[in-house]
């Protein structure tokens, strides 16, 4: 089995290189991994450099996760922080937290909005500030 990076998940949702975009839809017509590394990362490309909104960028996401030959890493992860990531939450942080599941809390020093969010929408581990002492 081959492994894919970001710009082959690129190339095969947009289709928008004339010599790359085929190889990329070859590629993902075979057995594949993908590295979660991969798809956050996705997420940041589509989102900052092809300005996707948040709705076609989970579309593509829930469409790979769809596909029966590709093998994801901690699909498990990937699904809970997508289901995140579709109420609001942003994909980086909806995966730090999925991947914190066994933990009692994610801490974080700055990012506030993270921790109301986490709270607002009910996802567990709690995101907490720790304070100082």
């Amino acid at each position: 089995m081959r492994a894919v990076d970001t710009n082959i998940l690129t190339r095969y949702f947009r289709q928008d290189d004339r010599r790359q975009s085929p190889a990329a839809l070859r590629v993902m017509s075979e057995r594949v991994f993908c590295p979660k590394t991969v798809i956050l990362e996705f997420e940041w490309v589509m989102r900052y450099v092809y300005e996707h909104t948040q709705a076609d960028i989970a579309r593509c996401i829930a469409t790979l996760t769809d596909l029966a030959n590709v093998m994801i890493e901690d699909e498990a992860q990937i699904t809970e922080a997508l289901r995140a990531y579709q109420r609001g939450m942003d994909f980086a942080d909806a995966l730090h937290l999925a991947a914190s599941q066994a933990c009692m809390e994610l801490l974080t020093f700055d990012d506030r909005r993270f921790a109301r969010r986490a709270t607002r929408l009910r996802l567990k581990p709690p995101v907490t500030i720790p304070t100082s002492t």
